[in-house]
């Protein structure tokens, strides 16, 4: 009798404010076998904070997938002339002085071929491919705090490409809805992604430097409140909605401008329109968002679920705690998976 090997990984989210970590399991399927929460008070405490988190909730894995994000990385949709994997990679690294802007030998580079059928004009001999750099420095910051903790990394992505990944596992489309073009709107404390995927292909991504820290900070002015205190009353506005979204109401219109930049560009560039926005993220949270963009962009927007259907594994797992902080898992999850 052959037995199949049970594989776990934990994809771990380090926030500006939060780290999340969510653990899969795959036996027939994924299983939610482990997760964890914990604030960051403080840059500085990345590391103390990744080994609480941990410590204090059960993990089957060392195994783990992390990202990176912000300015030191670079992602660019190319379109090339048609050839093997060998040449794309030598191409990429000698050409690579066109499409980032840093020193060729201070960054990590990968590409990847991909197709999106019916999405703008290719010759018979041009593809389509998918470059990213990440400067070598915070990739090397990221295996020192992962060596550091006891974990043993497999990978490393992009927040953003494991928003997509995420969305894949847990959105089943039918045929009627495979070419939908679904926005993912990932709503964090300090930064914004965007990915626009199709059939399962990201088309279009982007990271904007505004998120939830902008709310707050509204709510803190509007109000005449302390940050700890705008940041409470934005969790739970209780009886305070219609003022916290009064408060917030010009930081989520300067919000709404970027990410409309961002969906003119892509139609203007691929003659597509965009289906649906999904929110994701602790800002992703605020009351009224997903009614206010909806009416903004003039399209279907809501949150959604990064679980989507996978079992959970109540016995190890804190399931009030996961569904609590659902909205923000959206990366670990894609991380994971």
């Amino acid at each position: 009798m052959l037995f199949r090997k049970i594989r776990s990984l934990i994809g771990l989210d380090v926030g500006t404010r939060a780290v999340k970590a969510v653990e899969l399991t795959w036996n027939a399927g994924p299983v939610i076998t482990g997760f964890g929460y914990a604030e960051l008070p403080s840059p500085d405490a990345v590391p103390e904070t990744v080994l609480r988190v941990l410590r204090e909730n059960d993990f089957h894995s060392r195994r783990v997938v992390t990202s990176v994000s912000g300015k030191a990385v670079i992602v660019r949709y190319l379109t090339m002339y048609r050839m093997g994997a060998e040449d794309l990679r030598n191409a990429i690294r000698f050409e690579a002085d066109k499409y980032i802007p840093f020193d060729v030998d201070e960054v990590v580079l990968d590409c990847q071929p991909f197709e999106a059928d019916g999405v703008g004009d290719l010759a018979p001999n041009e593809m389509r491919v998918l470059l990213v750099a990440c400067k070598r420095a915070v990739i090397d910051e990221q295996l020192r705090l992962l060596a550091s903790a006891g974990l043993h990394p497999e990978v490393v992505d992009v927040d953003v490409f494991a928003l997509g990944n995420a969305f894949e596992a847990a959105v089943q489309r039918g045929p009627e809805g495979g070419n939908r073009v679904s926005a993912l709107v990932d709503v964090g404390a300090s930064k914004t992604c965007v990915n626009l995927v199709r059939a399962g292909t990201s088309l279009f991504t982007r990271e904007i430097h505004a998120g939830g820290d902008a709310f707050t900070t509204a709510i803190a002015n509007r109000l005449g409140l302390k940050q700890s205190e705008a940041e409470s009353l934005k969790q739970r506005p209780g009886q305070e909605v219609e003022r916290v979204r009064a408060a917030v109401t010009p930081a989520v219109d300067d919000l709404a401008a970027e990410i409309r930049l961002s969906f003119e560009y892509f139609e203007n560039q691929f003659d597509l329109g965009i289906d649906e926005v999904l929110l994701s993220g602790g800002g992703g949270r605020l009351v009224g968002l997903s009614d206010d963009l909806g009416r903004i962009f003039d399209r279907p927007t809501m949150t959604w679920d990064a679980t989507g259907d996978m079992p959970i594994a109540a016995g190890t797992v804190d399931v009030d705690a996961l569904r609590e902080h659902v909205s923000e898992l959206g990366v670990a999850i894609g991380l994971a998976s």
